[in-house]
């Protein structure tokens, strides 16, 4: 069923999949809409110092895209300001109270901007930042009562600015767990097709043995290598700056889906892993197009490929899924069975050792994706769901889970 132009219009803003592959868009829609409303609040409340709304607007938003992230910031941003200002009335108070000296008031604002900084470095980090700011913007002249105020007015603006980011956000939201579901999910869908490339490579040009070459030297060039396309290389860069992408998007999902931040880095090495592994694969194959490989195993070689490719297919559709889908096992071919193996060419040992290899490292994804999925699946959100099974519905199904 073809999307109407209304659909497509929309899609950003109400399907994730879609917000995920125009997140620079949405992003840059979010961040215009959240100014102007700053705009506006500046404009009804007339508060002195209204810039720091729509400067803490910026701060929030600018460079954060997703929900995880930019809650942690407001969090720190709010607590750090509330922090800032209680201590600064507290300075105020002995100020007015104490009856000390000038220098006494200096002191302890001294002190106390050394164990805020004493704090931030050990434990409180943007939020302690937060806090010297605040209380320096309320103390920096005490004898100036207009600037107490004035600190006081950008405080409150500085909430004012994150409560409008934080409502923004939920308008139009760009979920940590959603985008690390949906980066693996291409990176395995990539894979899948970069590893079939190199499958189709290597049966392109099987037997297709260059004998002038190795009549001339025989040792030092036994066998001439078929340089891959280009294309398959091109597609292993895009997968490496997509696993990249996936790393800031970590601690945020743990925060989001409750899952140990240890179990999300046990993920990200193995989806680290089976790159590695294909890439190692795809640098064998010029030289395995032109080694000789018996009917039979060639047979195993093409069924064992295939299904690997299925299987990486599937954990990107059940990764995409809006339905609680299952991890299937990855395959049941096991080489160990094929005694066969161990008398080819020393090349192909090692391709069907990598290819072992590959399928070991896909179970172990498979079955973390499959015991954290309870966790990342409720953190996607039920709107998210009910809304993509509605679609799914009219568009007849997600066929790619049944491959």
């Amino acid at each position: 069923m073809k999307p109407t132009l209304y659909q497509r219009i929309t899609a950003p803003f109400v399907e994730p999949y879609v917000r995920y592959q125009h997140a620079d868009i949405l992003h840059a829609t979010r961040l215009g809409t959240a100014v102007i409303l700053a705009l506006l609040v500046n404009k009804i409340t007339n508060l002195p110092h209204g810039e720091w709304t729509t400067i803490t607007v910026f701060i929030i938003l600018g460079l954060l895209q997703y929900q995880g992230a930019i809650y942690t910031k407001a969090k720190e941003r709010v607590i750090g300001t509330l922090l800032g200002i209680g201590t600064a009335l507290g300075v105020l108070w002995f100020n007015q109270n104490a009856g000390a000296w000038l220098w006494v008031d200096y002191a302890l604002i001294g002190l106390l901007s050394g164990i805020i900084g004493y704090l931030a470095v050990r434990q409180l980090g943007y939020t302690g930042l937060l806090t010297g700011i605040t209380m320096l913007m309320i103390v920096s002249d005490l004898g100036n009562n207009s600037i107490g105020q004035d600190g006081i007015y950008r405080a409150l603006n500085i909430l004012l600015g994150t409560g409008i980011s934080v409502a923004v956000t939920l308008i139009l939201p760009l979920k940590s767990t959603l985008m690390w579901r949906f980066l693996l999910s291409s990176n395995l869908d990539a894979c899948s097709s970069l590893y079939a490339g190199v499958g189709h490579h290597i049966d392109a040009t099987d037997g297709v043995v260059d004998d002038s070459v190795q009549k001339l030297n025989p040792v030092a060039l036994p066998v001439k290598e078929v340089p891959v396309d280009r294309a398959l290389v091109t597609a292993l860069q895009q997968i490496n700056k997509r696993l990249l992408a996936v790393r800031p998007h970590i601690a945020a999902t743990a925060s989001e889906s409750g899952i140990e931040k240890e179990t999300l880095e046990t993920i990200q090495r193995t989806h680290r892993n089976i790159i590695g592994t294909i890439d190692l694969l795809l640098s064998a194959a010029p030289r395995l197009a032109n080694i000789e490989i018996d009917e039979e195993n060639h047979v195993l070689l093409v069924h064992y490929q295939h299904e690997l490719t299925q299987a990486m297919q599937h954990m990107a559709a059940v990764l995409r899924s809006p339905s609680d889908e299952v991890f299937r096992p990855i395959t049941r071919i096991a080489v160990s069975e094929y005694p066969s193996v161990q008398h080819l060419a020393f090349e192909w040992q090692g391709y069907f050792w990598l290819t072992q290899t590959l399928q070991t490292q896909l179970q172990q994804l498979s079955d973390l994706l499959q015991t954290s999925k309870p966790h990342w699946f409720a953190a996607s959100g039920l709107g998210y769901q009910r809304r993509e099974q509605r679609r799914m519905k009219e568009q007849g199904g997600e066929t790619d889970l049944h491959l």
